[in-house]
């Protein structure tokens, strides 16, 4: 209970927004127009926060993931400045990287006792997992795995090895066969898999993180209103990649880092295909930006859209206008597909179907996210593939938040029935009934006047 009290009171702060009174994000349909900048935390008390969010998910998440796939000893390992995914969201916020070799073992002894969390390394880990191995005794750190392992005789050991899936293939080869020489030949048999552990630890978002993720979003959603704006691009001055290092310039201004090099390009009337980087932002132009942070261990992934305005525009042309609007009918559609327990190769192909229906000509390549910003889980179709992919072919699990990536192609009137890409990326939490965007979703494009 006083940690539950301790992590409520870490969010509190973290939640807090500049304006006094100022109500923190929620989960919502609608995206604020240029949204405020909500306070962001110093090192420590993003430690603090990081820290106790992650007891909580181990003393939680941890048993439901282990006793729902049947595995009751599974078997993590690390080296310094090589960490495999699943541990790496494992370590303490003081403790950045393993340390040597780090191995971390979770025992579920059965009949209702709590799961045990060991650590065979020299180093503690935050106190988050007991210490077993005492060097002096057993200096071979593999024998005391495989003693450790063989005084629990468990029916399964599961190990990060995976083909289709990089999150849980952690297991190094040069490692494995060190683990499974010390292990008794008896117990061989009994490794498999941990592939569905993985996946499900690195999904599940639980309720203290989806409290915070709203301002995480929030904020990245902030720094894309600065950056389309007339602070940051004056047209006929301003050059697409001028803008992206501005994100990264803001970025470190900020204290946060990006999870990939934002992207920033140009549709333009009469003009095919996307313009990059040393190209000149003008009147008339179709801004699109692609930009995601990490925070709180947490990732963004949001695509928007902007309009510079010609001289004498009040608004974008209609046929732009429409064509935003479509991108939000396939949102729509694709969230519809959301139900518990299909895959994603499914979700695709209902949403696919529904959207053509509709007369609209949808690409759909939608992601998980969550600690990793193309995150673990089942794909739901990709750019260069709107068919069935094995990577698509896990279930959809309530609990998880998704980036809903897409876009629909559309003919402009008024640009002569020009073929435009409507790209669009909102962060999304599906709770098992229905998807909420977690900070809103843009269904107006940004006007950015050009005098």
């Amino acid at each position: 209970m006083i940690g539950r009290v301790l992590v409520s009171c870490a969010m509190a702060a973290a939640l807090a927004v500049p304006a006094l009174g100022q109500a923190a994000p929620g989960l919502s349909q609608t995206e604020a127009d240029a949204p405020a900048m909500p306070a962001i935390l110093g090192p420590r008390g993003r430690a603090e926060l990081e820290n106790r969010i992650l007891a909580e998910r181990l003393d939680t998440l941890i048993p439901q993931i282990m006793r729902a796939e049947g595995i009751d000893l599974w078997l993590l390992m690390a080296r310094e400045y090589f960490e495999e995914p699943v541990v790496a969201t494992m370590l303490d916020a003081e403790n950045m990287h393993a340390r040597r070799r780090t191995i971390l073992i979770f025992f579920d002894p059965g009949n209702g006792k709590p799961v045990e969390r060991l650590t065979v390394s020299r180093y503690g880990l935050g106190g988050l997992f007991a210490p077993a191995w005492d060097p002096d005794k057993q200096p071979d750190q593999w024998q005391a795995v495989a003693e450790l392992i063989a005084a629990r005789n468990p029916a399964k050991i599961a190990i990060n090895s995976s083909d289709l899936y990089q999150f849980a293939d952690g297991m190094t080869l040069s490692q494995y066969d060190k683990f499974m020489s010390a292990l008794p030949p008896a117990l061989h048999e009994r490794a498999v898999s941990g592939e569905n552990l993985a996946i499900r630890w690195l999904e599940t978002r639980t309720p203290a993180e989806m409290e915070l993720y709203p301002t995480v979003v929030r904020i990245a959603h902030s720094v894309i209103g600065e950056a389309f704006s007339r602070k940051v691009i004056t047209p006929g001055v301003t050059t697409a990649e001028q803008v992206q290092w501005w994100y990264r310039d803001r970025l470190m201004a900020l204290g946060l880092t990006p999870w990939f090099h934002p992207s920033v390009a140009i549709q333009r009337q009469g003009v095919k295909g996307m313009l990059e980087g040393d190209t000149v932002i003008q009147p008339g132009d179709l801004l699109w930006t692609d930009f995601g942070i990490t925070y709180l261990r947490l990732n963004t992934d949001t695509q928007h859209l902007a309009y510079v305005l010609k001289p004498g525009e009040t608004e974008a042309p209609a046929g732009l206008r429409a064509g935003l609007a479509g991108s939000n009918r396939v949102q729509d559609f694709l969230t519809r597909a959301f139900k518990v327990g299909i895959s994603g190769n499914d979700a695709l192909a209902q949403a696919r179907a529904d959207s053509i229906a509709a007369g609209l000509d949808p690409s759909i390549y939608s992601h998980p996210i969550g600690h990793h910003g193309h995150g673990a889980g089942p794909s739901i179709g990709f750019w260069d593939n709107q068919k069935a992919d094995p990577r698509g072919s896990g279930p959809i699990r309530a609990n998880t938040a998704w980036s809903i990536e897409l876009t629909s192609y559309a003919a402009v009137p008024e640009w002569g029935g020009q073929r435009v890409d409507f790209r669009t990326e909102e962060d999304a939490f599906f709770d098992g009934t229905k998807v909420r965007y977690i900070d809103g979703r843009q269904t107006a494009i940004t006007l950015i006047p050009s005098d």
